[in-house]
């Protein structure tokens, strides 16, 4: 199961984003999402979880929980929709 962590401290690492799931079961991947220009944390990331029933609990331990000062927001993650964005000048219709 994908779940999406928000209010992410800026200095959170991927190492401790893994290790606060972990406590609740097999943690697959943990990603810190962060800014391509800058490479500072965006404040949300991903953490991939194999087993469903230990995802649901880590959910439920960690969302509104304190990390480093921030209470977590902790949901699954819903799919991305790669739908195409508007804005710029080649969408502009007259």
């Amino acid at each position: 199961m994908n779940i999406y962590v928000g209010n992410l401290s800026r200095n959170v690492t991927e190492a401790e984003l893994r290790d606060a799931f972990a406590a609740h079961g097999t943690v697959q991947t943990a990603a810190v999402i962060k800014d391509k220009m800058t490479g500072e944390s965006r404040g949300f990331g991903f953490v991939e979880m194999p087993n469903r029933e230990e995802a649901l609990k880590a959910i439920s331990a960690l969302n509104g929980r304190d990390l480093k000062g921030r209470n977590l927001t902790v949901n699954e993650a819903k799919p991305r929709t790669d739908s195409p964005r508007g804005g710029g000048f080649g969408n502009r219709r007259y």
